[in-house]
């Protein structure tokens, strides 16, 4: 019995792999076709989809409800069923992102930095497709149509493994880009979403890099680690939001009250909201009291240092592992430091790179602070919930970098493409 059982499992295994070689092949020829597509075409590929969004409601409703109905026979709980939720409102947004990212402009075939060289060449970069993406995250059934479109419109082709809590909504939304794409004469296989739940999927699609050009998960940091670990193609990720907002002590008092409660507390379960709160020890009495009270009626529990304790001594002690954390709850810690080179010693030991501000109104450190601390968005008197693709003006994001390489902090139309040397001559030889 457990023989063949093993067998079984093996064939499906196999099966699975070689499901997803096709599907890497089909994109593989789809992405040249892609590379060349007009502007045009792309835009109005993706106003059929939306078209067809608004179109297929009654289907799109039925195959959410019967996600809905797996995940509480499943037992997931409210915050992730809240996710997995498609609505009429949801819907709406799905199809406004598809005609916002029409609009945009269009990176592919962008020419820059044309010059003429001493030997009479023009040199040049043109802006092109990465080529294939494999997106994988978990839950939300809008990262399909946030994924498909950002990736149509910048060229490329993209294999989509969302989570197999929502398999029937990302099919139904399936049929419709393909929809879409085929009323426009674009290849079908553009946007392929895996139709399986089996785990080897994921395996497979991250150890294609003859067909596979780029990974993109989306997720929890557990999903987002074994990706990291295990992929033979290059991914952007970003693991962590250990997000910083520092009080200077030349902060004007309003801006850093407004700016302090709002980075935490205006959604706690985001990637951008602050978990660490610093404060200049000269204005930590002013500053603090009045802060807590607002952290009290938000229900948010706070967990200091010693030098914080003594002013907040309702705050809990913070311990050494609440500086490296990343709640995603109404929990804070604070700590009290001598000057901004102290901010920023701790920002450097314990920050994931994500998002830091700063509050203060002397130019000079504001400057210092953005030059010196190395994270994928550094602000100055706003809160960190401002490092968002949307809010950053690319109507939508693939996700957020904190690589160095290529693409870094909200990933957006321009971070799907490359740039490539062109160089223009008129019969010139090398001497």
């Amino acid at each position: 019995m457990n023989s063949v059982s093993a067998t079984e499992q093996q064939g499906s295994q196999q099966s699975t792999e070689q499901k997803m070689q096709a599907m890497g092949r089909a994109a593989r020829a789809a992405a040249r076709l892609m590379a060349r597509a007009d502007t045009g075409v792309k835009n109005a590929a993706l106003k059929a989809i939306a078209a067809e969004l608004d179109k297929q409601r009654p289907q799109l409703a039925a195959a959410n409800a019967q996600d809905m109905q797996n995940g509480r026979d499943n037992g997931l709980d409210a915050a992730l069923l809240d996710r997995l939720e498609l609505n009429d409102g949801r819907i709406d947004a799905m199809i406004e992102g598809l005609l916002q990212i029409a609009e945009l402009p269009d990176p592919v075939g962008e020419v820059s930095d044309l010059k003429y060289r001493p030997s009479g060449i023009q040199l040049g970069k043109m802006r092109v497709p990465l080529g294939v993406v494999g997106i994988i995250y978990e839950s939300r059934p809008n990262v399909t149509i946030d994924a498909a479109s950002l990736c149509l419109k910048s060229g490329n082709a993209t294999i989509l493994r969302g989570g197999s809590e929502a398999l029937h909504s990302n099919g139904a939304i399936a049929a419709c880009i393909t929809a879409g794409l085929k009323q426009v004469g674009l290849p079908e296989a553009a946007v392929q979403v895996v139709g399986t739940t089996d785990r080897a999927a994921v395996g497979a699609l991250i150890s294609m890099p003859e067909y596979v050009d780029v990974i993109v998960p989306r997720g929890g940091k557990g999903l987002i680690e074994r990706i990291s670990r295990e992929a033979r193609v290059p991914v952007i990720k970003h693991l962590d939001g250990i997000c910083h907002v520092y009080l200077d002590d030349r902060a004007d008092t309003e801006k850093a009250f407004n700016i302090a409660l709002n980075a935490k507390t205006h959604r706690y379960g985001v990637c951008n909201a602050m978990e660490t709160l610093l404060v200049a020890e000269a204005v930590a009495t002013e500053f603090l009291p009045r802060l807590a009270a607002a952290y009290a009626e938000k229900g948010v529990e706070l967990r200091g240092c010693e030098k914080t304790r003594s002013i907040l001594p309702q705050a809990l002690p913070a311990t050494e592992e609440d500086w490296g954390t990343e709640y995603l709850a109404p929990v804070l810690s604070i700590r009290v430091v001598a000057d901004m080179d102290a901010a920023m010693e701790h920002i450097a030991q314990y920050s994931s790179g994500h998002t830091e501000a700063i509050v203060t109104e002397d130019y000079t450190r504001a400057r210092r602070f953005m030059a010196e601390v190395d994270s994928s968005s550094v602000i100055v008197n706003a809160s960190t919930r401002f490092a968002d693709g949307f809010e950053y003006g690319l109507g939508a994001e693939i996700g957020i970098s904190t690589d160095k390489i290529h693409a870094r902090g909200p990933v957006g139309l321009e971070g799907l493409t490359s740039q490539k040397w062109i160089v223009f001559g008129d019969g010139q030889i090398r001497q």
